[in-house]
């Protein structure tokens, strides 16, 4: 048996291969009426998609916790039960088809309110639908972007209890792997690193003291999240700064441990989003090295992504226990049915949907 189509157990959930999907945002929600941040016909026919597809685990992208929370007006929303309700027909039709799937929890903190990337992806005033953001310091994610509000300790302690009624509202839409979005310069990253934190209370200073709210974050989650499904934490391995400017991979390696011992799965391991302006070095596989040092120096699975673009090179991750899993981004997005190529360029018989075994 091929190392990507092997099943794998987390708690007591098995997802049948090792072939998952990253959360990708779409841009794609209601942006108006009950129905803001409610799935569209858009996602419905995205997510089955990848489903029928082969997909192993299918998951949602970045779902805000609450409106603020939200990168642009057209994210998608589990602030209230029409939004959990609507999800509902996108897990049931992925989990008809054998997949399992997963949602990403997110805050989008100061890199909120920001206009759709195909427009331009700039910050949006409140005369064009947008908001105010908040995050860990007044500190603008970059030149033009606006000053966010400082949260103050209430309004953290708030903020984790949205992550909370989020995954209450993910478990009764159906989802069966919650992901906690910690990456990519969004809130809880933001808090995580000295170039985005430079608050001198409980939340700011100390590897600590700022890694308390992610953790407060997860405790919040794992309270109510089932004793028998797995809970996934996506971080950014590096900002890409000098060691004493922003996070580090040392952090990640030191992080993981804490994350595991508060109820934390597995690390979906990316890098980068947190500064501008920074030159990453994007490659075939890039990130991977990022994800093997955590499996190696911790006993946390993991899960690898970035520019993971084929077969062998997939395979290979695996079988070297460099990751746990693979977590397919772009390569999902170009095709759909990436999974049952794999299966055929590996040997195997992919097992697709009937109605289109005529194709296969």
């Amino acid at each position: 048996m091929s190392a990507l189509f092997e099943p794998y157990t987390l708690r007591s959930l098995t997802i049948p291969n090792r072939i998952w999907m990253s959360p990708m945002c779409q841009y794609s929600a209601a942006v108006s009426g009950p129905d803001t941040g409610a799935v569209t016909d858009w996602h419905f026919a995205h997510y089955a998609a990848r489903a029928t597809g082969g997909t192993g685990l299918v998951m949602v992208e970045a779902t805000a916790v609450s409106p603020e929370g939200r990168i642009s007006p057209a994210d998608l929303g589990i602030w209230n039960g029409t939004q959990a309700t609507a999800l509902r027909r996108v897990t049931d039709f992925v989990k008809e088809q054998g997949a399992v799937p997963g949602i990403q929890l997110a805050h989008a903190g100061r890199k909120a309110s920001t206009d759709l990337p195909w427009r331009g992806g700039a910050p949006l005033g409140a005369d064009a639908d947008g908001w105010r953001p908040y995050g860990p310091s007044p500190l603008p994610f970059a030149e033009g972007h606006p000053v966010p509000d400082e949260l103050t300790q209430d309004q953290i302690r708030e903020v984790a209890g949205q992550f909370a009624d989020a995954a209450r509202r993910a478990l009764d839409a159906g989802f069966q792997v919650a992901e906690i979005h910690g990456a990519h310069g969004y809130l809880i990253g933001e808090f995580l690193s000295p170039h985005s934190n430079h608050r001198d209370d409980a939340y700011g200073g100390s590897f600590e003291n700022r890694t308390r709210f992610a953790l407060e974050v997860v405790d919040a989650v794992r309270e109510v999240w089932p004793a028998e499904l797995p809970l996934f934490f996506r971080i950014s391995a590096t900002d890409w700064l000098d060691d004493d400017a922003g996070w580090t991979v040392s952090d990640t390696v030191r992080f993981a441990t804490e994350l595991r011992a508060h109820g934390v799965d597995l690390l979906d391991v990316s890098s980068g989003g947190n500064a501008s302006g920074v030159r990453i070095p994007a490659g075939p596989g890039y990130q991977v090295p990022f994800a093997a040092r955590v499996r190696a120096e911790t006993e946390l699975p993991v899960a690898a992504v970035g520019m993971i673009t084929e077969t062998g090179q997939a395979e290979k991750i695996l079988a070297n226990g460099e990751a746990d899993a693979v977590l397919l981004g772009r390569a999902l997005l170009r095709d759909p049915h990436w999974a049952h190529r794999a299966a055929r360029e590996l040997g195997r018989e992919p097992a697709v949907p009937p109605q289109y075994a005529r194709g296969a």
